[in-house]
């Protein structure tokens, strides 16, 4: 019997993206080239089961950024998957939809070096691999402990190795991985620009639905508000 090839090669990028971010899209581009991936599928979670003590922006609007933010790039696309499927967003449910979306094709899952650490506490993430090829973005420079020889290795993350070694997990550095979600909203919350750190697009959605803007602080509001009549503003 003779081995074929898949036909194609999807990206799978799950996130919050609350908000997305340039990171986020270089990412997506720089691991599309490098693996020779014919798109890649941004997956807004619905639910995320590990962020239940924080406040996460509204599922709809996570989504319609993320379609802002990609919609320029004719090889990103954005799946619904996670919000509509409903209750707690986990990782080996949302490969395993879109393997069965993409029945032909080879699947490669990207995700943060942050949240790769803690792959070991996901549900079944040891059959995750079986379901696509894992790509870890990191920063310049950042190691993960359990990868690699090293004394200051972390065990916990030593199966991950494994992984490695036989070729089902890679890590890439990605220079904008600097930006960080969590930066972004913290900037809008203070009416700081966040022009650069987010697409265009995004910026303007995050003013006009005043996405992080404290409650109870109308000042701070309306200069969230002017910080998409203010891209020249200094950083």
């Amino acid at each position: 019997m003779t081995f074929q090839r898949p036909t194609r090669r999807i990206g799978i990028m799950g996130g919050t993206f609350d908000p997305i971010h340039h990171g986020h899209l270089v990412a997506g581009s720089e691991v599309a080239d490098l693996f020779h991936l014919d798109e890649v599928v941004f997956v807004p979670t619905g639910q995320p089961w590990q962020k239940k003590d924080k406040h996460v922006s509204p599922a709809e609007d996570r989504y319609l950024m993320t379609v802002i933010a990609t919609a320029s790039n004719p090889r990103f696309q954005v799946s619904r998957v996670d919000i509509d499927r409903g209750g707690d967003t986990f990782t080996i449910d949302t490969l395993a939809d879109m393997q069965r979306e993409y029945p032909d094709a080879e699947l490669f899952f990207i995700t943060g070096a942050d949240a790769l650490s803690k792959i070991v506490t996901w549900r079944d993430w040891e059959s995750m691999f079986d379901l696509a090829h894992f790509v870890g973005v990191t920063r310049p420079g950042y190691t993960l402990p359990g990868i690699g020889d090293g004394e200051d290795a972390d065990a916990t993350l030593a199966p991950l190795q494994s992984e490695v070694d036989a070729g089902r997990l890679s890590l890439v550095e990605i220079p904008a991985m600097s930006i960080s979600s969590t930066d972004c909203r913290d900037r809008a919350a203070q009416g700081r620009p966040v022009w650069y750190l987010v697409p265009d697009g995004v910026v303007q959605y995050i003013a006009k639905h005043r996405m992080y803007a404290p409650k109870d602080n109308a000042a701070n509001q309306t200069s969230v508000m002017d910080l998409a009549d203010s891209r020249e503003s200094a950083d």
